[in-house]
């Protein structure tokens, strides 16, 4: 008797749903000439010579029995703005096309209008697998628009963009460098956000300092007046010494700020920058959040061009009685490792660069 799997099915649900996919709508018609749809995330290519692609459907689906007899069908790949469709085709319903613009296509097939892409197939196989049935069919004929398709990944519907951590290196062109980091620098801390539930925000090194760009608040945010464009503090915000720690003291003192770092120097402002460098991450505790009587913590970890200057800070910040800030917290480590993360891809080179691989431990037996 094989060893039972050290998952049950939610688990392997969400394991699979990290794999992100297009969203099409697999079309058909029975002998009767009535039309059958379903929304299906499982199309895919198999062979260009002869050109072939298959899709499953569950056994237990209403339409099973349709597309089971069926000798073609269609899939229509949707469009990022047919969200509604894909809503509509994922339900039980005889009123799937009701009000919906159609072509017919090969077989009386009914082909939905505006997509990113339609193909044409005739049933060349039906396979089990499982509780599914795998249909693997020969394309007839296509057709495609210029729309960008609609992406569904980890239980949402996303959109498709070209992806900025492509093998261009990104550290020739100042300007573009910068443009670049501020794009991954706002993917960053909406990861970041989406995982530990945290408001974040992310800053660049303005005219007048520290400044931000982009807030990602948590489903409880600190304030709901999160101000974008907001200049910050340099000395007493973890921010704005994320920044100072990597920056010359003439780059600080044109902010305006001379007289406030002056009076920081005359403390023990050198050490507290040095810490920053050393850890990666600038921490502050017990401020009051801008215009509230909201006492909160921060942590903010600086992002390094190629040449070691400060281009954006990654910040997070929380109300102090919940979120500790804790140095060596699994956030804190997360928000350092996604720093170092992007400052290697805009070139930055340090001497911990290269690092020992971390071992994979299997879920099941080898």
């Amino acid at each position: 008797m094989p060893d039972a799997p050290l998952f049950d099915s939610r688990d392997l649900r969400r394991v699979l749903g990290t794999f992100v996919t297009g969203v099409t709508v697999v079309t058909t018609t029975d002998d009767e000439g009535r039309f059958h749809g379903v929304t299906a995330n499982s199309f895919s290519s198999v062979s260009l010579d002869p050109p072939l692609v298959l899709w499953s459907q569950a056994v237990r689906s209403h339409s099973h029995p349709a597309f089971f007899k069926a000798e073609c069908f269609a899939v229509n790949i949707l469009a990022e703005d047919q969200i509604e469709l894909s809503k509509r085709f994922a339900k039980s319903s005889h009123e799937k096309f009701a009000g919906i613009d159609i072509d017919i296509g090969s077989g009386g097939v009914p082909l939905l209008r505006d997509c990113s892409a339609r193909l044409q197939c005739r049933v060349v196989s039906r396979v089990p697998g499982g509780d599914h049935t795998i249909y693997v069919g020969e394309v007839l004929a296509i057709d495609r628009a210029e729309r960008k398709p609609l992406v569904f990944g980890n239980g949402q519907y996303l959109l498709a963009d070209p992806h900025d951590m492509a093998d261009n290196p990104l550290s020739g062109d100042r300007k573009q460098a910068q443009l670049a980091a501020m794009r991954l620098g706002t993917r960053a801390i909406e990861r970041l956000a989406n995982q530990f539930d945290e408001t974040m925000a992310l800053a660049v090194w303005g005219t007048h300092g520290p400044t931000i760009t982009h807030w990602e608040p948590a489903s409880a945010p600190v304030s709901d007046a999160l101000p974008v464009g907001l200049t910050l503090p340099v000395t007493s915000t973890a921010t704005g010494r994320a920044f100072a720690a990597h920056l010359p003291p003439k780059a600080i003192a044109q902010t305006g700020l001379p007289g406030e770092v002056a009076t920081a120097e005359a403390a023990d402002w050198e050490d507290r920058l040095e810490e920053v460098r050393r850890l990666g991450l600038a921490r502050q505790g017990l401020e009051i959040f801008y215009r509230s009587q909201t006492l909160i913590n921060a942590l903010s970890a600086p992002v390094l061009d190629a040449s070691g200057r400060p281009v954006l800070a990654l910040s997070a910040v929380g109300e102090a009685s919940r979120f500790h800030a804790d140095l060596d917290g699994a956030f804190a480590r997360a928000l350092r490792q996604t720093a170092k993360d992007l400052s290697r891809r805009l070139g930055y080179r340090s001497d911990d660069a290269h690092e020992p691989a971390q071992q994979l431990e299997l879920a099941a037996g080898a």
